[in-house]
């Protein structure tokens, strides 16, 4: 049986790779440390279908080293021990490190992550992770701060329109057949930057015509594509898709919506945790101050979900969705972050009010270091104004209250606290 277009097509060389010219490009950083013949442990983050794994094979096929990969979905911390004794006995001396590339790196757990630090920092592998997650979230410290972290970005229309027109000129299978590309607009919006889907989608049409001589219509492609309207790739666009209409009926306080949504994903095969993290997030970001009980309940169906497994898992998941997208809604501290993180990145690190600054010393309270503090809890109402930000910024509003009825009593606290100073919210 024939490998899939997506394999046959896999390049063997950079020349032949796709996309991601500020990566791989003529005097690009990867590129030049891929010509030197010495490249260190790294991190390639990005969506589906961009050319991971296969910069992975070819890296190593340059490099003339062993390669080794792990699947972080099938692997445990035994098979990441084994690879690692392999490459320990495969090391000849002044040879180039083996390479052990993880595919979604981001599944695996602390201990398995914890089980690779040694081996990477002793030099006995060089590792190149895949992942389509934030690894800020998802890769442990100890790890993330021994790689380098290179960001893969979509395919861009001319990239994918090259690839199309390669593989119909030299592919062995598809060589064997007339293919007209009329359009091809619908392909490019269904593969959503993903090499790989593109030219599953364009393997699907073929067989799906049976016939010697295939023209490509828009038309054609939706019709094939809609056939299964379950279908659910989960490392492709849909996958994105979903996840966008679930959060976004939850802050559109649509129960019946992101139940659907839900329903749709846990079909589709979707990791559990996955849809609950999520949750967490939305809880925090689009419900916020106006029920914080919302962020408490997102947690425990996180736990809940570890515990029971699935397809029990399902019920705290659906329960925690119809309360998030049944609560109120406010983004207050969500923008309230984000316009303080503005803020530093515009000021700068402005010096901390004497007053409020850490005394250990006799030297630093001679210095006036805490001088001039006042303890809060040794007044009325355990409040007495005073000074916290910056001399720079001290009259600087950052968090804007939202009105909803659980945010409107803090907001009351704060104006019987400060009075003028949130007058204006």
């Amino acid at each position: 049986m024939s490998k899939p277009l997506a394999e046959r097509m896999r390049p063997n060389t950079l020349d032949e790779y796709v996309g991601q010219r500020h990566l791989v490009g003529e005097g690009a950083v990867l590129r030049k440390m891929i010509d030197a013949g010495r490249i260190s442990s790294f991190i390639l983050w990005g969506p589906p279908g961009v050319g991971k794994t296969t910069l992975a094979q070819i890296i190593a096929n340059k490099l003339e080293t062993p390669f080794y990969t792990l699947s972080a979905v099938t692997s445990g911390v035994k098979d990441v021990r084994d690879v690692i004794d392999r490459a320990k006995n495969n090391r000849f001396f002044n040879a180039h490190s083996p390479i052990l590339f993880i595919d979604e790196i981001h599944r695996f757990s602390k201990s398995q992550q914890d089980s690779l630090l040694g081996a990477v920092e002793r030099g006995v592998v060089t590792l190149i992770g895949a992942t389509t997650e934030n690894p800020s979230f998802e890769v442990i410290r100890p790890l993330l701060s021994r790689c380098q972290l290179y960001v893969l970005k979509p395919l861009e229309k001319d990239d994918l329109l090259s690839l199309l027109h390669r593989a119909i000129q030299e592919d062995v299978e598809l060589k064997k057949k007339k293919i007209i590309l009329t359009e091809t607009n619908a392909m490019l919006r269904y593969s959503g930057g993903d090499a790989r889907k593109l030219l599953n989608i364009l393997e699907l049409v073929i067989e799906a015509d049976g016939t010697d001589e295939v023209e490509i219509t828009d038309e054609k492609v939706v019709n094939r594509l809609q056939q299964n309207p379950l279908a659910y790739d989960k490392d492709g666009e849909m996958h994105y898709d979903i996840i966008s209409a679930f959060i976004k009926s939850i802050r559109g306080s649509d129960p019946d919506a992101a139940l659907y949504w839900m329903a749709r994903m846990i079909e589709g095969g979707e990791d559990p945790q996955f849809i609950a993290r999520r949750l967490v997030i939305s809880a925090a970001e689009d419900i916020g101050l106006a029920n914080p009980n919302a962020l408490l309940l997102a947690n425990a169906a996180f736990d809940a979900v570890m515990k029971l497994g699935w397809p029990e898992g399902r019920i705290p998941l659906a329960e925690a969705t119809v309360y998030l997208a049944s609560c109120p809604k406010s983004n207050s501290a969500y923008l309230g972050i984000d316009t303080a993180i503005g803020v530093v990145k515009e000021t700068g690190n402005l010096p901390v009010p004497l007053h409020l600054r850490n005394a250990p010393t006799s030297l630093m309270k001679e210095l006036g270091y805490s001088d001039g503090y006042k303890y809060s809890h040794d007044y009325p109402g355990h409040f007495v104004e005073q000074q916290f930000l910056p001399d720079a910024l001290q009259n600087t509003r950052i968090w804007q209250p939202q009105h909803s009825p659980s945010e409107e009593r803090l907001y009351q606290w704060m104006l019987q606290c400060w009075g003028d100073r949130f007058k204006n919210s």
